[in-house]
């Protein structure tokens, strides 16, 4: 039952308008593809490792492909003439390419390739591994104590994998639900993914398949002595957006952040390569049952977040269809959301709990992601243990599902495993302390908060409609979130986006898609 009696129609208006300016986008998507894109196609036929210069065999290919051939055709038609004539493996042509032994623009002019079916005992056996993970995961989460709280989410980021492997571990056992790597600062400008096993980085740790499968490999060692699945989350953001969510998928990754708008706002990455690369990648997603986290809670660092909430409200619509369009169900869309009004305003309190609460009914069924208090921690770490305490209250009452701990070190360090373990216990005493907190309470019809989620929904509608009006590519140039102005032919990467030819085949994409409309997943 809604505590802040939402008008219905003003919500479905709201879904109305976004699934509009998702339906409007998705034409642009389906027409094009990008160079990242068409590496994870290639990382789907099992294409994997670097040649002797530390290249990543797919951006050979690739670059080969772009700069000999016509690859406005997708790599699948080079590799499928490839693999019937040569008969190899699409590792051995990999490296026929990248030693210049073989040239594959020797099929660019060829008519659409009608060897498609050489080539999809290699895609099958990719999708038999993921199809593994998620029963694997299904079986491990079954087998779980079931919660009705928020999940712990906390985040290791120290470089080296090897000792962001310990500390996953000291968390686990400290009660954390999900461990997040947080990625090297950078590495989503990067237009190729980092090989193998690292130990240095900046701010984070690099993403790389290796470093996925070393932590997943510690923290189900972790589940099985603390008795239930301890989830692991990185990033499938910037430039590679669709190889990560790959290479993630293989590796069984729990949760990747994924967002539509967030590369684009806050790394200047090419609003049309971003869309590109997220429809691909949440396609990926949804077969892998892996859960998406958004980002509309970083617009708050940069606006005001009391008078932009609705801005967040906005974008949860936004990305809700988009992932729709992916085919996602709503159990993956982690959407964002923060708790960043400035402590100093009167019955900031109350606004949080609006907004969480309001969020929570418009979306009952998704995994809300509920990011702590970041911009106004001051180095006061008696004062940053309060506003977390009182954000773990929020959380806890309005029945957020990703729960992120907010360290009292903010904006002093990169957390010590002590700054997480006190997080960690008070986030515990306050889930036991509140545990049924929000079943017990009600909103005054009249009073500040339900009126609060009222004004946020009724903007969030307004702002809905003129994105619609203006379109999106407009709408982001006026920058209408975060108050950051981007330009449709602008930012990083827009070189590597492509008008599909009319021969232009991605039997993957397609695959996948009929799996995930009938429901089997290839069962």
């Amino acid at each position: 039952m809604s505590k802040l009696n939402l008008d219905i129609e003003t919500i479905e208006s709201c879904r109305k308008t976004a699934k509009s300016i998702s339906l409007d986008m998705q034409k642009m998507i389906d027409q094009h593809t990008t160079i990242s894109v068409e590496r994870s196609i290639l990382r789907l036929l099992g294409i994997d490792g670097v040649n002797e210069y530390q290249v990543p065999l797919v951006n050979c290919l690739t670059d080969h492909i772009a700069l000999s051939c016509d690859i406005s055709k997708g790599v699948v038609h080079y590799m499928s003439y490839a693999v019937h004539e040569l008969s190899l493996t699409p590792q051995e042509i990999a490296l026929g390419v990248s030693s210049k032994s073989i040239d594959l623009s020797i099929y660019t002019h060829l008519e659409k390739s009608p060897y498609l079916s050489d080539i999809m005992p290699f895609f099958n056996q990719t999708l038999g591994i993921i199809d593994s993970n998620r029963v694997e995961r299904e079986e491990m989460i079954e087998k779980s104590p079931k919660k009705n709280s928020p999940s712990k989410y906390v985040i290791v980021a120290t470089g080296n994998i090897f000792e962001d492997i310990k500390q996953a571990i000291s968390a686990a056992k400290k009660g954390a639900d999900i461990i997040a790597v947080i990625r090297s600062t950078g590495q989503s400008l990067l237009d190729y993914v980092p090989y193998g096993a690292t130990t240095e980085g900046f701010g984070g740790t690099y993403a790389t398949q290796e470093n996925f499968r070393l932590m997943r490999q510690a923290l189900d060692e972790v589940s099985l002595e603390e008795n239930r699945y301890i989830k692991l989350v990185n990033y499938a953001s910037g430039l590679c957006m669709p190889e990560i969510v790959a290479m993630g998928a293989i590796e069984r990754l729990d949760m990747m952040l994924n967002d539509s708008l967030y590369g684009i706002i806050f790394r200047d990455i090419n609003m049309k390569r971003t869309f590109i690369d997220q429809y691909f990648s949440r396609v990926l997603s949804s077969y892998a049952s892996i859960i998406i986290n958004t980002g509309e809670d970083n617009y708050l660092t940069t606006s005001d977040a009391f008078l932009h909430a609705h801005t967040v409200l906005a974008s949860q619509f936004i990305n809700e269809q988009f992932a729709k369009n992916a085919y996602m169900d709503e159990s993956l869309m982690g959407l964002g959301h923060a708790y960043e009004i400035s402590p100093e305003m009167e019955n900031s309190f109350l606004y949080e709990l609006a907004q969480a609460e309001m969020s929570r009914e418009i979306f009952p069924k998704s995994p809300l992601k509920y990011m702590p208090p970041t911009k106004h921690m001051t180095g006061d770490i008696f004062k940053g243990t309060i506003q977390n305490a009182l954000f773990n209250i929020t959380a806890v009452t309005s029945k957020q599902s990703i729960h992120l701990l907010g360290m009292m070190t903010e904006a002093i360090h990169t957390p010590f495993m002590s700054d997480r373990a006190i997080a960690l216990d008070n986030a515990a005493y306050i889930e036991k302390a509140f545990k049924d907190f929000g079943d017990e309470i009600t909103y005054n019809p009249e009073g500040k908060i339900v009126k609060r989620a009222h004004e946020v929904l009724n903007s969030a509608k307004e702002l809905l409609e003129q994105i619609k009006k203006d379109g999106m590519f407009k709408s982001l140039e006026k920058g209408v979130f975060a108050e950051i102005s981007r330009h449709e032919n602008g930012g990083k990467g827009l070189s590597g986006v492509y008008l599909k030819h009319s021969d232009y085949q991605n039997p993957i994409l397609d695959i996948i898609i009929k799996r995930l409309k009938g429901e089997n997943h290839g069962k």
